[in-house]
């Protein structure tokens, strides 16, 4: 059981952190828009790439540098669109209540879940690099009792983030909070664009 308190704890370590996915699960959350499908998409994600990098996929991902830098521009240029759409969609804010905006189509909602996680070049390098190297000092089948801690520790975020979220709802029934919400949402998109264009 001590590699998988591990593999939670690293996980959970990885992930928390505010990033574009947070940001999209949070918001679709609030909106109580397509959260099932949105958290689902970002958790087998999570536990895809936890499974490669443990696998030792990883290791040809660190063989391949050229393969992480084209997903490191089609990040940026993702982002940077993403980021611009939600300052623009900022400046309507009589549109933002939840109860106001029109249905999303589940299809883009989900593309878009997509394009956040496996167009982040960090992704590779946190779960498949970083978390596939701890696991691998853990032995065998240490590894994989890790991998389950970490794989879980995804599941439990997204899930609590995308149906928690409704939780503060009440809070954003002003279309103001919902401004700021596309505002802050925009800029760390553009923030963190601009990071990896920078090659951080």
């Amino acid at each position: 059981m001590g590699d998988v308190a591990a593999g939670l704890l690293t996980g959970l370590s990885l992930i928390v952190a505010i990033g574009a996915q947070n940001a999209f699960v949070l918001r679709q959350g609030l909106r109580r828009s397509h959260v099932g499908p949105v958290v689902a998409v970002c958790s087998l994600s999570d536990v895809v790439l936890i499974v490669a990098g443990v696998a030792g996929i990883g290791v040809l991902v660190d063989r391949a540098p050229w393969a992480v830098e084209v997903v490191r521009w089609l990040g940026v240029a993702f982002l940077t669109a993403y980021g611009i759409a939600s300052l623009r969609r900022a400046r309507r804010p009589d549109t933002l209540a939840a109860g106001d905006e029109p249905p999303e189509a589940r299809g883009g909602v989900v593309a878009r879940a997509v394009a956040l996680t496996w167009l982040n070049p960090h992704v590779y390098l946190d779960t498949v690099l970083l978390l596939g190297s701890i696991a691998g000092t853990h032995g065998h089948p240490g590894r994989w009792w890790f991998a389950v801690g970490a794989c879980t520790a995804s599941i439990l975020w997204f899930t609590g983030l995308g149906y928690g979220a409704r939780l503060a709802a009440p809070r954003l029934a002003d279309p103001r909070a919902w401004q700021l919400l596309d505002v802050a949402i925009g800029l760390v998109m553009l923030a963190i664009a601009t990071r990896l264009a920078l090659g951080a």
